[in-house]
């Protein structure tokens, strides 16, 4: 679904990423549902996936033309909407093409974008908000992740309103930036014994960056990077070594909070956001020098990119 909406235009990206922002609120809500025993709260939630319209290429794919005109003329605008669908059908006449037809660089980009939104470190700090929180020496640790929380759908905002004003590269670089500073700031405030509030603030700016970049545009570039006829395969790739990047930073990062060299000497919570620091700034290096921008480019543009 989040593929769909990304690749069928500006309107639809914008709900993705917003639909993204707030997936952890309706998440915590479900679960408070099942808990209370409330299951008829789910029943809307069930309701609205048959408000779902397919998506254009499968429509196109089954013969049914008139009916993705209409979903990216409702999406798109009648104008655009014609020249988009010309492109879809052009390009769904094409066989699905071996995986490396364009080159290993593709396969490699989409990879390492998925590989950095995790090893950057975020899933530790949102899996574990508390506890940091808590190692800082506050007493109301989950008021100060409630706190987070609600910056980071703010921040979210960012993106949903400047992803196609801005484009992708420069949300992602200057995300990773923000996040370098905050992830290194944090290692120095427990390096130095700094107050507690700079340490949270630190984290808040961490998180902040990565709400407004990574977060959504990550998702946005791996569903429009690959050529169409290699999408498939190719995000599937992805979206595994996604998921293998998420275990080892999850399940990495508590022995690693807890190292001590000494007893007492936060040796893990310097080590740790170090090491996410420099995972940042190799994250902001790695999108300018090989990350094209897709800003305003259709999926059959990216098969016309990559070829060169």
């Amino acid at each position: 679904t989040f593929q769909a909406l990304f690749s069928s235009g500006e309107k639809a990206r914008r709900q993705a990423i917003l639909l993204l922002a707030s997936g952890t609120l309706i998440a915590l809500l479900i679960i408070a549902a099942l808990i209370c025993g409330g299951l008829g709260l789910l029943l809307p939630f069930f309701l609205l996936l048959f408000c779902v319209p397919e998506t254009p290429r499968y429509l196109v794919m089954t013969g049914r033309d008139r009916q993705a005109l209409g979903v990216l003329q409702r999406i798109n605008g009648e104008e655009r909407a014609e020249r988009i669908f010309n492109d879809i059908r052009n390009s769904i006449k094409s066989e699905t093409e071996p995986l490396l037809t364009y080159g290993v660089l593709v396969i490699f980009v989409g990879i390492m974008l998925s590989v950095f939104q995790q090893i950057v470190g975020i899933n530790a700090v949102l899996y574990y908000a508390p506890r940091i929180f808590a190692s800082c020496g506050f007493d109301n640790a989950m008021l100060f992740t409630v706190f987070m929380g609600v910056s980071n759908l703010l921040f979210t905002l960012v993106a949903i309103f400047n992803v196609e004003r801005w484009g992708r590269k420069p949300l992602l670089i200057s995300g990773s930036l923000g996040m370098a500073l905050g992830a290194l700031a944090f290692a120095a405030a427990n390096l130095f014994g700094l107050n507690p509030l700079f340490a949270a603030a630190a984290i808040m700016v961490y998180s902040a960056s990565f709400m407004f970049s990574w977060g959504p545009i990550c998702w946005v570039l791996i569903s429009e990077i690959f050529p169409n006829t290699i999408r498939g395969a190719a995000v599937a790739i992805a979206v595994a070594f996604q998921w293998i990047a998420n275990f080892a930073v999850s399940s990495s990062f508590v022995p690693m909070y807890n190292m001590e060299v000494q007893p007492g000497d936060h040796f893990g919570h310097i080590f740790v956001y170090a090491l996410y620091g420099a995972f940042c700034l190799l994250a902001a290096l790695f999108v300018w020098r090989l990350v094209p921008e897709t800003k305003g480019k259709t999926l059959e543009d990216m098969n016309r990119l990559w070829k060169k």
